[in-house]
């Protein structure tokens, strides 16, 4: 396992764990649980933080620069438009050219807008960022995405801040098997450990999860917790399960049994 990396964009990743920075009850308990959970990307909502009055407290001083990589998102944003000028600003400020791209159609359910979605996708893939966006479940939808420029895709696994796991594994699948150009990142509904793992074992290339950890009771536990998951889902995924079978089959094989 030491060879198997997370690679995006041509950047290496040991951590297929990617995490949030939204609804903890402090930064510090923010900086704890980001510290357990072994991730090496946090993603930071660009509209949703202080990145111009230095003067005010701001939870980027709680993420050390030198030991995550900061992914840009544009959580909040309702069109291409939009969300293209909140990349851009991220960018003007020195966060980065990397974005977690999200343009959202619905505001009840949070599901992605997937037309503003391409539209912004192709508009910053042209001008240099490197592009993730927050898309359904949906292969068309993933193709089209990839064709506009996006270097991973990253499907939702339920409506966002569900807790809910993976409501359709079989799409998961289907993209897993379809989708071999870019990584594909399960992002959204994630609750526990189990539905971590649950994604991984479908062949997700990595986890982004915020809610699940920042709401558990102990976010730092529940961050160690996802940690793991991810790591075994991963290996379970590349071991290849055993096939499944209707009735039982002895454990111990009776061939040479003296009776």
């Amino acid at each position: 396992m030491s060879d198997d990396v997370l690679k995006i964009a041509g950047r290496e990743f040991r951590s297929r764990l990617i995490v949030g920075t939204g609804k903890y009850r402090s930064f510090q308990e923010m900086a704890r649980a980001h510290d357990a959970s072994g991730a090496e990307i946090v993603t930071v909502a660009v509209r949703r933080v202080n990145l111009t009055d230095k003067t005010k407290e701001s939870l980027l001083d709680y993420i050390d620069r030198g030991k995550y990589f900061i992914l840009p998102n544009t959580a909040g944003c309702y069109s291409a438009d939009e969300a293209v000028r909140a990349a851009r600003l991220a960018r003007e400020v020195g966060l980065s050219n990397w974005v977690k791209l999200e343009v959202i159609g619905d505001e009840k359910t949070l599901f992605p807008d997937n037309f503003e979605l391409v539209k912004a996708t192709e508009t910053l893939a042209k001008e240099g960022f490197v592009v993730m966006p927050y898309t359904n479940d949906d292969l068309v939808s993933a193709r089209r995405l990839i064709d506009a420029g996006a270097a991973a895709v990253m499907p939702l696994g339920a409506p966002i801040g569900s807790g809910l796991g993976i409501q359709n594994p079989a799409n998961i699948r289907i993209l897993r098997e379809m989708i071999t150009a870019v990584p594909l990142i399960v992002d959204a509904g994630v609750g526990t450990a189990s539905d971590a793992a649950v994604a991984m074992e479908l062949g997700a290339d990595a986890v982004l999860m915020n809610t699940g950890i920042a709401l558990a009771q102990d976010t730092v536990l529940m961050a160690e917790a996802m940690n793991h998951a991810v790591v075994a889902g991963r290996q379970a995924y590349l071991a290849g399960r055993m096939a499944k079978k209707l009735y039982a089959s002895a454990s111990s094989p009776l061939e040479g049994v003296v009776r």
